[in-house]
């Protein structure tokens, strides 16, 4: 399989849907994905039932991830957040997400606990501080192909022109890609593209209803990203279907009325593969050592 840092090098840009369970995860697959991206806002939605403001763990995170892992085989990009502490915790979430199946890890220079990039409010560590955990990270890892994606949420803060110096500063200190979240127009996202495009694979994440304007993957790889994600939108589209789907059931009492907009039991088992399991798991029933 083709390595993602290879894959980031060549167009069109990479489209990674969010998934946040086996079940997401394996759909987006079965829909032709060649990425997937395992949002941390999508697990404390779903997980937790609650919004993405440092509430979930490191280790949820990799428990997640590993139940991912195995189930599909495709490129994994996984939000660490901060690295959840300094740089020696973020050396412990690298080996963590690492051992689990993870192919790049996103860590964000705002303080702990951090929020979703496109809320206001947002606190940053200093420069320094950001690019000794990249320096530390990289110095964890077990492969130089488990690529460090740094992110700056400093447009929101400390104003654009510093964002790109921050960003600088992370290549420098030898992220692999980047990510600086949350532009606020076209304008934006494209001197972003303008200074980093060709010199290291340019990260862009499209939120609905979010402070950056969304724009198709075509577009965008057509500025010179590389990667785009799309976090939560599977989120917001199962909470809207779900919403619909109980208040169905408490109106009528029965499922009927949304049968036409719901999988039956033969159809969801399809497409997780109980046939195929079942066949497999009967080879080895015949008690033979």
């Amino acid at each position: 399989m083709e390595s993602l840092r290879a894959r980031l090098a060549r167009a069109p840009a990479l489209v990674a849907p969010g998934v946040y369970d086996g079940l997401t995860a394996t759909l987006a697959e079965a829909a032709g994905f060649e990425a997937l991206y395992l949002s941390g806002a999508a697990v404390a939605y779903t997980r937790l039932g609650r919004p993405d403001i440092g509430l979930t763990t490191m280790s949820e995170m990799a428990e997640t991830l590993a139940a991912i892992r195995d189930r599909v085989a495709l490129p994994i990009v996984i939000d660490a957040d901060t690295g959840f502490g300094n740089a020696l915790n973020a050396q412990r979430t690298m080996r963590t997400y690492e051992r689990a199946g993870a192919n790049a890890l996103q860590v964000e220079d705002q303080s702990f606990p951090k929020r979703c990039g496109h809320l206001a409010d947002k606190r940053l560590i200093p420069v320094a501080e950001m690019t000794g955990k990249i320096r530390a990270m990289a110095d964890a890892r077990e492969s130089d192909e488990t690529l460090i994606i740094a992110r700056t949420d400093a447009i929101g803060v400390e104003g654009f022109e510093a964002a790109l110096e921050r960003a600088e500063a992370y290549v420098a200190a030898g992220a692999d890609a980047l990510f600086v979240e949350a532009p606020r127009s076209g304008e934006e996202l494209r001197a972003v593209a303008a200074r980093f495009a060709g010199r290291v694979p340019l990260m862009a994440n499209m939120v609905e209803g979010g402070v950056t304007p969304v724009t198709s993957a075509a577009d965008l790889g057509a500025m010179g990203y590389a990667l785009v994600i799309f976090p939560g939108g599977i989120v917001r589209a199962l909470a809207r279907a779900a919403e619909d789907y109980y208040a169905s059931l408490a109106a009528h009492g029965t499922n009927r009325p949304f049968a036409d907009r719901m999988f039956d039991f033969a159809d969801l088992n399809a497409r997780i593969g109980t046939p195929e399991m079942l066949e497999a798991g009967a080879r080895y029933d015949g008690g033979e050592g």
